[in-house]
């Protein structure tokens, strides 16, 4: 018997809509008040059934993992963890030579909402962001070795970095299983390598989510100077080469990023590759670049509003960042622009680039709208879960 959670008098129409977040405001009491990251029944005002999830303090007060009275235990997360793999067979991303790394489970798109697992190679690498999911991490694993078998050589958890819940983050960034091998280290995406750090990188250690963005990019590099500017481990810029660039700039402000940008591109290209790093903020970079210089940039930004309260300013970044691209881009030039703050919409970041293209007195034209790829799926139900936008533009 699980802890009742009874909302108030009609705030339950979203989870009819099967909308998978619960706020701390429609509730109106509990049966008896959990604990951080319990599994919790969710009961309509006047008492009857309509979800389970994970409680936890803060604004979003619960976490839905399903709208049916059924068990949360293993038998749940082999069924939901086997669906998301059974999805990304389907997608062709499942023993793919190819391409190596991929997204198994995405949150509230694969119905399990605060929790990500990344494939790379033979390793999972999961993050928690709810304590429910990173109470339940042993047994995720458990259920990530039965489905992969002799496939999985081991399965990191690095939930630290998005522990906004009271857990015992001390036994996060451990190895569930197995260890950290060499040779599991070099993933393949599209036939390009990388190496990847789970262990000390941004997130999980690379942005798969960019995967199909990067691979549209050769089709407009041949021959071109490129700009890739929030390089991160250089992914645009090995996709650039890739398209036969002639040469390549790429810019981070952390030295540790342009190192493994170096790495990549010499892991791909060998170390006469025309590339150059610059540990430098873009802004600043920017400044220093002469007019109608790059045939090609990349802005590809980390989250400039993580939260509503932040939208205002990020768009004004999103602005000036794009202003400052299009001075700096050639006649019939083509400009990747991207942002992956979930507070700000397609719609107002498409008024951002507008505006930025009215300023600089460029003529634009949009050729690609991009979002996240397939293994990053959207559920219908939770349009938040939308949170990567992207335009390919021609700047006359």
């Amino acid at each position: 018997m699980y802890k009742q959670i009874i909302l108030k008098p009609n705030r339950d129409e979203s989870l009819k809509r099967f909308h998978t977040w619960i706020f701390s405001g429609a509730i109106a009491k509990f049966s008896e008040k959990p604990n951080e990251g319990e599994t919790v029944d969710i009961l309509t005002h006047d008492n009857k059934f309509i979800a389970r999830g994970h409680y936890q303090t803060g604004s979003i007060a619960c976490r839905i993992l399903t709208f049916e009275d059924e068990k949360i235990d293993k038998n749940f997360w082999t069924k939901r963890i086997f669906d998301a793999y059974a999805l990304r067979q389907k997608l062709g991303l499942a023993n793919n030579a190819h391409t190596t790394a991929y997204r198994l489970v995405h949150g509230e798109g694969d119905m399990l909402s605060g929790l990500i697992i990344d494939i790379y190679g033979k390793t999972a690498v999961m993050q928690a962001h709810s304590a429910g999911m990173f109470f339940e991490r042993q047994t995720i694993c458990e259920t990530l070795i039965e489905i992969f078998g002799n496939k999985l050589a081991a399965v990191y958890d690095k939930s630290s970095a998005t522990a906004q819940f009271n857990a015992d983050t001390n036994v996060a960034d451990q190895y569930l299983f197995g260890n950290k091998s060499q040779n599991e280290e070099i993933i393949l995406e599209h036939g390009n390598k990388f190496l990847i750090d789970w262990e000390e990188g941004q997130k999980t250690g690379f942005f798969l989510d960019q995967r199909e963005n990067r691979k549209l990019l050769q089709q407009y590099t041949h021959n071109a100077l490129v700009l890739n500017t929030f390089c991160y481990t250089g992914g645009f810029s090995v996709s650039a080469f890739r398209g036969g660039a002639n040469l390549v700039h790429s810019v981070d402000s952390s030295q540790k990023a342009i190192e493994l940008t170096q790495k990549n591109i010499e892991l791909n290209f060998g170390k006469n590759a025309n590339h150059q790093t610059f540990t430098d903020d873009t802004f600043s970079f920017m400044r220093n670049v002469e007019d109608n210089f790059y045939d090609v940039i990349i802005l590809d930004p980390p989250a400039f509003a993580k939260h509503n309260s932040a939208q205002k300013n990020a768009l004004q970044a999103y602005k000036r960042l794009n202003v400052a691209a299009l001075t700096k881009i050639k006649s019939k030039g083509i400009l990747f622009t991207f942002s992956c703050s979930q507070a700000v919409d397609k719609i107002n970041f498409r008024n951002a680039v507008f505006s930025a293209a009215a300023i600089s007195k460029r003529n634009v034209r949009i050729l690609h709208q991009l979002t996240q790829p397939a293994d990053h799926p959207v559920n219908i139900y939770h349009p938040e879960g939308e949170y990567l936008k992207g335009l390919v533009l021609y700047v006359e």
